[in-house]
């Protein structure tokens, strides 16, 4: 099975993602993670590029991140399924990601859209008041309402590109995180997938 879960930041999309793959045992995937290895690992540009996002609390280029994950798709661990969280949030990356699915032979199951308003993601943000390699705050309110901008911006794109596949369900984030676990294994009941 192949699971992408899609939301604002702050929405719950790694919680209820981990939850998830722990779940159905497949491996979990976050873009933030894959980021934060580059900028850790990598002494060259891509590290470079990857440790000034996190340093600036902003998003790291589609280009780059295209390279990224077109890595670590190709991984052996990956070929059975996987739940990725925080990959794609724009268009052209959900076109991505569909591109290289279809020349791997493989396919998205169903997109996971956790919603919530800014109010309840940002008091989530500052509370986990999360740091970027360099020790520097990635989790400030500036850094933050920049990011939701620009999430906000691509939103409804991508919702719109999964409604038409048909693999989209939306979940109410701003429950507890049982009833989001919970109203999250009804859909994919639901949708005959579990």
């Amino acid at each position: 099975m192949r699971i992408v879960f899609f939301g604002p930041e702050g929405s719950g999309k790694s919680t209820q993602g981990k939850l998830l793959a722990e779940k159905i045992k497949m491996p979990y995937i976050a873009s933030g993670d894959i980021v934060r290895w580059a900028a850790e690992t990598d002494p060259g540009m891509m590290g470079d590029i990857c440790r000034e996002a996190l340093a600036k609390g902003h998003y790291v280029p589609d280009s780059e991140m295209f390279v990224l994950w077109k890595r670590r798709l190709k991984s052996d661990d990956l070929q059975a399924g996987w739940v990725i969280d925080g990959f794609p949030r724009n268009l052209e990356q959900a076109r991505f990601l569909d591109d290289k699915l279809d020349k791997y032979n493989q396919h998205l199951d169903v997109v996971v859209y956790l919603t919530a308003n800014d109010e309840v993601v940002i008091g989530r943000l500052l509370k986990r008041a999360r740091r970027s390699p360099d020790g520097s705050l990635h989790d400030s309110l500036d850094k933050i309402k920049t990011r939701l901008k620009i999430y906000h911006k691509s939103e409804d794109r991508v919702i719109d590109f999964y409604r038409k596949k048909g693999t989209l369900i939306e979940v109410d984030a701003s429950q507890t995180i049982d009833k989001v676990s919970q109203s999250i294994w009804l859909e994919l009941k639901n949708k005959g997938l579990v």
